[in-house]
């Protein structure tokens, strides 16, 4: 595939690509210019993750990541 820099160093980016990396309207890609070809990946949304990890802290409480296992999977009777 191929794509075209404008006057304005703007390319368009083929839809069968923009659908495999479900490159949406408004995704923020970040370039790196240390690469020696184009590389660019998307952002996250630093303000929903947060929101993410606030309802997961709701959900989970303060519980240990083995207590949650336990809950889980049940109880574990580990070999002496």
């Amino acid at each position: 595939m191929k794509a075209t820099v404008t006057s304005k160093g703007q390319i368009t980016i083929p839809v069968e690509i923009r659908r495999k990396l479900k490159l949406d309207q408004g995704t923020v890609l970040v370039f790196d210019e240390s690469a020696d070809y184009l590389k660019a990946t998307k952002t996250r949304d630093r303000e929903a993750m947060r929101e993410i990890i606030g309802i997961a802290s709701e959900e989970l409480g303060n519980r240990k990541t083995d207590e949650l296992l336990e809950e889980l999977r049940g109880p574990v009777e580990l070999p002496r």
